[in-house]
């Protein structure tokens, strides 16, 4: 299910000029956590939000 879920990610990406790339993944992501909130609780959905966090943290001091 998450290669589907990133090729209409992909695709949404390469419609969109890149001004509006951004705001869309920040939309996004926002949505996603907001569902698993819903579904799975705030609890899960924190630790979700918080290892994406650390992850681009890490991404970022490679980088």
């Amino acid at each position: 299910m998450s290669a589907a879920i990133s090729e209409v990610v992909t695709r949404a990406l390469k419609t969109l000029p890149p001004e509006r790339r951004g705001p869309f993944l920040r939309d996004l992501m926002a949505t996603a956590a907001a569902g698993l909130a819903a579904t799975e609780g705030e609890r899960v959905a924190s630790e979700a939000v918080y290892r994406l966090a650390d992850a681009m943290v890490e991404h970022a001091a490679d980088a």
